[in-house]
């Protein structure tokens, strides 16, 4: 009877155990939290030559990205990817409130407008 109730007592203790153990899947996966940038347009060209805005990385950036270049950007000193190109065709070398999630500097972008 003694044995059959350490028996039960450890089994009891061993399935606590790996219920603690077990990971949770809110903690495992990173937060996909939205964030606002606030930047220039650019191209992957030319990255952090236009951290300013000005009609010359307004044109510079538009040549850029006819020729095959994406549109970034920068924000800070940091050049980021935008996963949605087509939302920054009529932004290039503007300054820009970017706001989506990020993951491996790329911006999953859900709105663009412009800076204030």
């Amino acid at each position: 009877m003694k044995r059959n109730l350490m028996l039960l007592g450890v089994a009891l203790l061993a399935i606590t155990c790996m219920g603690w153990a077990a990971p949770k899947a809110s903690q495992d996966q990173p937060s996909a939290e939205s964030q606002t940038w606030t930047g220039v347009v650019s191209d992957s060209s030319c990255g952090a030559k236009h951290s300013e805005a000005s009609a010359e990385a307004a044109a510079c950036a538009s040549k850029c990205v006819a020729g095959g270049a994406k549109y970034v950007l920068v924000s800070q000193g940091k050049v980021y990817q935008l996963d949605a190109q087509d939302k920054f065709a009529d932004y290039a070398g503007k300054s820009v409130k970017v706001t989506g999630t990020l993951k491996d500097d790329v911006i999953t972008v859900s709105a663009v407008e412009p800076a204030q």
